[in-house]
């Protein structure tokens, strides 16, 4: 069932899903007598394609999950720590994936999002010197460790002493997460590390397992300040990775909702 849901949500992406639309177009005009649904399909996947791909698009469809939670400030010798966050006595860090190679530095494996959400978490645990912190993620084999590993290895080359971490290395995504920690940390509080796209539903389920999360924002994919200039009505890559995100995170909490998990 896990490896199904993955599949069809990954034909759902909005790169997938655009190219689907203009093959089964060039199949229908090409190869069938339905040549008005084939151009009709056509259209659908260019029109499609040019929207998700636009910077003003990607950012319209991303700002609204990004901006839902506020980001933790600069700690300051003169600034106490916000109230909330003074409370955690945990720092979880969501897993966001990663590569492996020979003599790479565990930073360096990372995904631009789970180094993003390490550096964040190292950033809180030095704001918080009691705070322990774990990380998530599996996908451990015998030539490679697990997600949560290189990201505690990640942690540890960038100062945080191995006794204050943790690991949960069975979980798969965030529902198994939450469902983790639930036996893990019961009702005390802690700091949710995750990429801000993804805090929406990361957050309702550790809710909706009973959990005390305190959402912690990083890995931004937009600037909630940003001006809109002439450059905002441009297409690139990035912009459709941006879009991927907002649906797929779109989908998964929807998803998640449709089956009482929040």
């Amino acid at each position: 069932m896990f490896e199904l849901k993955k599949l069809l949500s990954a034909w759902l992406m909005p790169l997938p899903f655009c190219l689907l639309l203009l093959v089964l177009g060039l199949w229908f005009v090409c190869f069938s007598r339905k040549v008005n649904f084939g151009r009709f399909l056509l259209i659908c996947g260019v029109i499609f394609l040019l929207l998700f791909s636009n910077r003003f698009v990607s950012t319209w469809l991303i700002r609204p999950l990004e901006t839902m939670f506020p980001p933790v400030p600069e700690f300051t010798a003169s600034t106490p720590l916000p109230a909330e966050l003074a409370e955690c006595k945990a720092i979880v860090v969501l897993g966001g994936g990663n590569g492996d190679a020979a003599g790479m530095a565990a930073l360096d494996r990372l995904s631009t999002s789970s180094r993003s959400r390490v550096v964040e978490a190292v950033r809180l645990a030095r704001a918080l010197p009691h705070a322990k912190l774990i990380f998530t993620g599996g996908g451990a084999t015998k030539d490679q460790p697990s997600h949560a590993a290189v990201q505690a290895e990640a942690a540890i080359s960038l100062g945080i002493e191995p006794g204050r971490l943790a690991r949960i290395e069975t979980a798969r995504d965030t529902e198994e997460e939450a469902e983790a920690l639930s036996r893990m940390l019961g009702e005390e509080k802690f700091a949710l590390v995750t990429s801000a796209w993804h805090l929406r539903r990361a957050t309702a389920l550790m809710r909706g397992r009973g959990l005390r999360p305190l959402p912690c924002p990083c890995d931004y994919l937009s600037r909630p300040n940003e001006p809109f200039t002439w450059r905002s009505f441009t297409w690139d890559a990035e912009s459709l990775g941006r879009s991927t995100w907002a649906v797929y995170e779109r989908l998964g909490y929807y998803w998640s909702r449709s089956r009482g998990k929040f």
